[in-house]
């Protein structure tokens, strides 16, 4: 009966490890879809058009359309569109201060339609 409890309590700490990981990788993925949130709301500050995001869009949907072993397809996706989003022209040319304030936005995430 001790070498059940004893197997058991093994079982318990790899499927308590195997969440932590769970629960890590999600956290990034969380996290680098506020960035790329928040990048699309500079951007509809900014007045893109919707052409110009739909072309970031379809240019990141059609390089990752063949995930890379060993990464997770939501994370690859997520973080080539914030790499697109970043190279966006309008960023680029968006002056210092103004990028400075809508960073201080109460709540980034919200994007009236």
């Amino acid at each position: 009966e001790l070498q059940q409890k004893v197997e058991e309590t093994e079982l318990l700490k790899m499927e308590l490890q195997m969440l932590e990981t769970e629960r890590v990788r999600l956290s990034l993925v969380e996290e680098k879809l506020m960035d790329v949130l928040q990048l699309l709301q500079q951007l509809r500050d900014l007045n893109i058009s919707k052409r110009a995001l739909g072309k970031i869009l379809l240019s990141t949907l059609e390089s990752c359309c063949d995930p890379q072993p060993g990464k997770a397809h939501p994370f690859e996706v997520l973080d080539t569109l914030y790499h697109e989003l970043t190279a966006c022209e309008l960023l680029q040319s968006q002056p210092p201060e103004k990028a400075q304030s809508q960073q201080s936005l109460s709540n980034p995430l919200v994007i009236s339609c």
